[in-house]
């Protein structure tokens, strides 16, 4: 019994339903571990080995998630803030949403995955949280979501009912244009030759009218065009000019790591994972987690030789 190629397929739900890569590679790996430990119990009559394995990493979930708080990004816990010179001060103690790191997985795992739909989720019950999972994005049937989940059809489709009244509601749940189209690359090159040349008035020019732009873990966000770039400014104030800037991908949208200037070259900064809509940049998060770093492979220093910005 080969399990191996519904790994990726697997740590993308498990993303889903816990927000954190890190957490959901360990909760596969256990999933495996235990389907291997079973195969000889394993009925190909009364499920696929598929929808056998969903069984276990649904309830791996479950167990994980109970009692534990929500995963939110910082525009999930209050108001924008209109003092774009507030402390940056860190909350470790929330358990901050966790971008997904594509390239480390097949093209075919990474659909809705987005960060707004992910923060959306976490606001779920879990159980209403796995059914609609199940059964919107990976398309079983409600009689394989109740044997997955111990229950009935009936309960699966009032769970998803709910599920789905409670996220209608939800910010940010448009579809966003992907990472290699072309409109969407123009707009990351244009915003990588700002940031990398510390033009502040460039950058604004690139952003919708009500961009948002958050920072976990620090639990501030900003909201609009003038708040952005006054913040921005004040990080080229404290860090200067002459940032290195790489492309990369996140959650199925365009992404870039943004590395500091410093002695000897440029010491990595912030993951940033874009929203665009429309050609403008309408919600930017960047992320200052060392862990998140680690697990999208970002190394910690680029040589001052390797520092090529965009002309």
């Amino acid at each position: 019994m080969d399990l191996e190629p519904y790994r990726g397929e697997l740590v993308a739900y498990c993303y889903r339903m816990l927000g954190s890569c890190h957490e959901a590679e360990d909760l596969v790996q256990d999933t495996m571990l235990r389907a291997w430990q079973a195969r000889d119990r394993y009925d190909p009559s009364r499920a696929s080995v598929r929808t056998w394995l969903y069984r276990i990493a649904a309830n791996a979930c479950l167990t994980a998630l109970a009692g534990r708080a929500r995963r939110p990004l910082p525009s999930g816990l209050g108001a924008p803030s209109d003092d774009p010179g507030a402390p940056l001060t860190p909350a470790p103690g929330i358990p901050w949403l966790q971008p997904f790191p594509d390239a480390r997985f097949d093209p075919g795992v990474r659909a809705d995955l987005r960060l707004a739909l992910v923060a959306a989720l976490q606001l779920l019950p879990p159980r209403q949280r796995a059914v609609l999972v199940l059964r919107e994005v990976l398309e079983f049937t409600a009689a394989e979501v109740a044997i997955q989940l111990g229950t009935t059809v009936p309960a699966v489709n009032s769970a998803l009912q709910r599920a789905r009244a409670a996220l209608a509601g939800a910010p940010g749940l448009t579809e966003v244009a992907e990472p290699d189209d072309r409109a969407v690359r123009a707009v990351i090159d244009r915003y990588v030759h700002a940031f990398e040349a510390a033009d502040v008035p460039a950058l604004v020019q690139l952003l919708a009218d009500d961009a948002v732009l958050e920072m976990p873990p620090v639990p501030l966000w900003y909201r609009g065009r003038d708040d952005y770039g006054a913040f921005i400014s004040r990080v080229f104030e404290m860090r200067g000019p002459g940032w290195a800037m790489r492309r990369l991908t996140a959650n199925g949208q365009p992404a870039l790591a943004a590395y500091a200037p410093g002695p000897g070259g440029h010491r990595v900064h912030t993951l940033q994972v874009f929203t665009i809509t429309g050609g403008r940049v309408a919600g930017n998060v960047v992320f200052a987690d060392p862990a998140v770093f680690r697990v999208f492979g970002l190394p910690e220093h680029l040589p001052a030789d390797d520092f090529r910005p965009v002309r």
